[in-house]
């Protein structure tokens, strides 16, 4: 599966990089393919894989802030491996 992950403090001022650095460290260290972007991260792996990073994440964001918010969207598709890149891939092929 894939999983578009956002996660952030709320009511921690305009700039929030120090905060989600400690999620981009989680993640990184995970072993699990990722690709970081303007607006959050797309995890790869399997479901208890990526909601144990996810949980990580809100664990260690918690842990500096009292609100934060958290977005998932979630693309599964059984039997498939390294979508990430071959759904990019697909596309471009087509243009």
């Amino acid at each position: 599966m894939i999983v578009n992950f956002a996660i952030f403090p709320v009511g921690s001022g305009e700039s929030l990089s120090g905060y989600v650095a400690g999620a981009f460290r989680i993640i990184e260290q995970s072993g699990l393919s990722y690709e970081h972007h303007a607006m959050g991260t797309n995890i790869e792996g399997e479901w208890d894989e990526v909601m144990s990073v996810i949980k990580q994440c809100r664990d260690e964001m918690l842990g500096a802030s009292d609100r934060i918010y958290i977005a998932l969207t979630i693309d599964e598709r059984e039997s498939q491996l390294n979508r990430m890149s071959k759904k990019v891939e697909s596309a471009k092929a087509k243009i």
